[in-house]
């Protein structure tokens, strides 16, 4: 993998508030250009939908405090991997964040957690259902603190009758069904490889505040935002979950077969697998003819994609027949110089050092100076606001003083 250039970490690390005569500064010091430049979000969420959420949206130019129990958040102990003896699940969703440790249950440490609630913008947290009232934090809580205040509120289960059920991504890729999705026929259900339905979950969450700032932009209300993972997860399974909903059919695992498409899966070469996706009949004829069979694209059992997937096992063998000619590699070249939809199989190495030979520039640095960590790309680009780096993942409780300093500054903390 090639090292990120050092152009790629902007803005400064972390560090004294700016002076009064700074030019227009941000909070906690942090001007910053992106679209989000000035909104203040109090972070009291954890391990991943939260961080996630909240790591973009920092990512955009948010301010983010990142309040972490005594022992930190639970990701910094999900090891190994590690680099430098950090937790590379921590580093992967917490750049541009300050972080301060606060015990909830201390009286005074609550003081700061609702000074927080009074400064920012957005709140968010991924507690179990209950815990935040307890605490005296939820959304009624909250909005008593400050009035226009945007909380997104995530849970596993909902807030009704599965609101004891934990907010696990492994058990919503279980109850969702997607684990009856994944795999071979006749195999033992599979999860996928990432906890998909915490990073969906996540997504919807940066939606939905965006949307509601969006909405405060015009009227000046904030609102609750809430989310739970199956919910996002039924919304995030798409086309199979409305096989189910709208076509009354139950999907079952296809292995890395499509439901309504063929050939779209791994095919075997002369010497391993490649990807080839084909979306369309005029698609299946060029892919026909780079293959030099052009008869089989005219063949009424292969013309359409119905009658392709209803004699998928006869073109298979076909296809099979003809790949084996050559390795994988060479009909890659030559299908995508043909404009066809394919791409080799590669492990996440081969992953980031493709994007990087296609120069999309996968890994970035965040932070400065010594504190420079190399981190994937924002998945987004603005042309007018782009998205910064200044900030490395926090150490737990860097930005303690920083913090407690600026509530006071601003009257909202009575003492630190």
């Amino acid at each position: 993998m090639n090292q990120p250039n050092a152009e790629s970490a902007a803005g400064a690390g972390r560090g004294p508030l700016p002076d009064a005569a700074s030019p227009a500064p941000g909070p906690l010091g942090r001007a910053g250009s992106g679209p989000l430049a000035g909104v203040v979000i109090a972070d009291f969420s954890r391990v991943l939908a939260g961080p996630y959420a909240t790591m973009l949206l920092a990512d955009m130019g948010a301010t983010v405090i990142k309040v972490e129990g005594p022992e930190g958040d639970d990701t910094r102990s999900y090891m190994p991997p590690v680099r430098d003896g950090k937790a590379t699940f921590f580093l992967a969703v917490n750049r541009n964040k300050h972080s301060i440790a606060l015990d909830l249950k201390d009286p005074e440490d609550l003081e700061v957690a609702r000074a927080l609630i009074r400064s920012a913008d957005v709140m968010i947290e991924n507690f179990k259902p209950g815990n935040m009232e307890r605490l005296g934090l939820d959304y009624t809580a909250a909005a008593e603190l400050k009035p226009d205040i945007i909380y997104a509120s995530i849970t596993g289960f909902g807030t009704g009758a599965g609101a004891h059920i934990p907010g696990y991504d492994l058990l919503v890729q279980a109850a969702s069904g997607m684990m009856s999705l994944t795999g071979d026929q006749g195999t033992q259900p599979y999860r996928a490889g990432i906890a998909l339905f915490d990073v969906i979950t996540g997504l919807h969450a940066a939606i939905g505040i965006l949307g509601a700032l969006h909405h405060k932009d015009r009227t000046g209300e904030g609102q609750l935002v809430e989310l739970n993972l199956l919910t996002s997860a039924l919304s995030g399974m798409v086309n199979q979950s409305a096989a189910y909903v709208t076509g009354g059919v139950v999907p079952t695992r296809m292995g890395n077969e499509h439901p309504s498409m063929y050939p779209y899966a791994p095919m075997q070469t002369g010497d391993g697998m490649i990807i080839i996706a084909t979306g369309n009949d005029a698609q299946f004829v060029r892919l026909c003819a780079a293959l030099a069979i052009p008869d089989v694209a005219t063949d009424p059992k292969f013309a359409t994609t119905l009658q392709r997937n209803a004699h998928r096992d006869e073109l298979r063998e076909i296809l099979h027949t003809v790949l084996a000619t050559q390795s994988a590699a060479q009909w890659f070249s030559q299908l995508s110089d043909a404009g066809l939809p394919c791409a080799p199989i590669q492990d996440v190495r081969g992953g980031v050092d493709f994007a990087e030979r296609l120069g999309l520039q996968p890994v970035v640095l965040a932070g400065s100076g010594t504190r420079r960590i190399p981190t994937v790309r924002h998945p987004v680009e603005y042309s007018r606001t782009p998205v910064e780096y200044p900030l490395a993942p926090p150490e737990l409780n860097e930005s303690s003083e920083l913090v407690r300093d600026w509530l006071l500054q601003q009257k909202i903390l009575a003492h630190a």
